[in-house]
């Protein structure tokens, strides 16, 4: 009988251990050091920003970037910028008249 107490006794100790340790996890994660920086670039309007990512193959990934309101296709591969294509002007297109 002594035997199954301690064996449930070890087991609550383990479980104890185990949730302090994932507690300890994930206060790290959320009040770390990096969450400061992690709050400060939340309220900043980003400059660059990804729009769209289409992977071409293993190596090689296409990718629409925007820059200052200015799109541009990148295209990427091998951990270099293999070209860097601007977006032709945006056409004004008239609004259709309305039919009476």
């Amino acid at each position: 009988m002594l035997d199954i107490v301690e064996f449930i006794r070890a087991l609550a100790a383990l479980a104890v251990t185990l949730g302090l340790i994932g507690l300890g996890a994930w206060a790290l994660r959320k009040y770390g050091p990096d969450a400061i920086g992690r709050a400060i670039a939340a309220r900043q309007e980003r400059r660059l920003r990804i729009v769209e990512s289409l992977a071409l193959d293993p190596t090689r990934r296409l990718v629409i970037v925007s820059l200052d309101g200015q799109e541009r296709m990148v295209l990427l591969g091998d951990g270099k910028l293999l070209d860097w294509i601007p977006s032709p002007p945006a056409e004004t297109v008239p609004a259709p008249e309305p039919v009476v």
